[in-house]
């Protein structure tokens, strides 16, 4: 898929996900029957205009009731989300992911693609996921930790609401300091490193890069036709080399690498029309 196809369905998905546009006009947030409904992406349950539910607030909410009930209906969506689509959502349908897209366009001197102790640092949205949004809630009843003290979605999702009604500004305090801090911290980083917080924060990522190797929409790639010029790992703003690991858990499926493939052995697919090998054939590059 090409950047303006890329562009105009992560906008699409934007609008979706936010649809109940009166919420900026009337400062209150949507209560629509569909906020019932968890969305795939990032997308904050506070947005004025949100027609959905977030699934890791939706999934901290139910972890922390007073009465535990096993979360099934917000467990399942997300495995279903997963187990279709993988991080496909990440790359294309999460509005947090399209901003942090649109903040990497701004020009900067210098951008980052790697340093040391990127790899390591990846690994601090499995700790969040793991502990901020089931452990702790779990243990704390009540306490959305992860939207109450991390999240910038919810952040800039009450900006927008403290904008529709600028009442609700006399009610920050100090924990909005704090979190206004972290989001403009991600975002003045995402003009030089792409999607910081997909790569090292996200727990809905997290989550999601578990159903890369096993989700029905996946990357594939031809080892007959490849030539290993690792042009798909230059063009790489994960860091993955798709030649070598196409499902990598940090991909987030934007496709670039197909864009720039001389040779076209890489390609999407899907786990329905993947040919099983023959019997007795033996691969092309043995």
């Amino acid at each position: 898929m090409d950047k303006k196809k890329r562009f105009a369905l992560q906008s699409l998905a934007v609008l979706l996900h936010n649809a109940d546009l009166k919420g900026f006009f009337t400062g209150r947030i949507s209560a629509t029957p569909a906020k019932n409904v968890c969305v795939p992406g990032l997308n904050c349950y506070s947005c004025p205009a949100a027609t959905g539910a977030c699934p890791i607030g939706s999934l901290q909410s139910a972890l922390g009731a007073y009465e535990f009930r096993f979360p099934y209906y917000v467990l399942g969506l997300l495995i279903f989300f997963g187990a279709v689509a993988g991080r496909f959502i990440c790359g294309f349908l999460c509005p947090f992911g399209f901003l942090q897209d649109l903040l990497y366009k701004i020009p900067f001197f210098k951008k980052i693609k790697t340093f040391r102790g990127d790899r390591y640092l990846r690994l601090i949205k499995y700790i969040v996921l793991t502990v901020l949004v089931i452990v702790l809630p779990l243990c704390v009843k009540l306490t959305p930790f992860f939207c109450k003290y991390l999240c910038p979605s919810g952040t800039l999702a009450g900006i927008l609401l403290a904008f529709s009604d600028t009442r609700l500004f006399d009610l920050f305090g100090s924990m909005f300091a704090w979190k206004a801090c972290i989001l403009g911290i991600i975002l003045l980083a995402g003009i030089i490193i792409y999607r910081p917080f997909c790569k090292y924060l996200c727990p809905l990522g997290a989550f999601y890069s578990l159903f890369n190797r096993v989700s029905v929409f996946k990357m594939d790639v031809d080892k007959s036709a490849c030539i290993g010029c690792s042009a798909c790992a230059g063009t790489c703003k994960m860091g993955v080399n798709p030649s070598l690991n196409p499902n990598s858990l940090e991909c987030i499926r934007c496709g670039e690498c197909v864009n720039v493939c001389p040779c076209g052995a890489l390609k999407y697919t899907t786990a329905l029309n993947k040919k099983p090998a023959v019997k007795g054939e033996r691969n092309s590059v043995e």
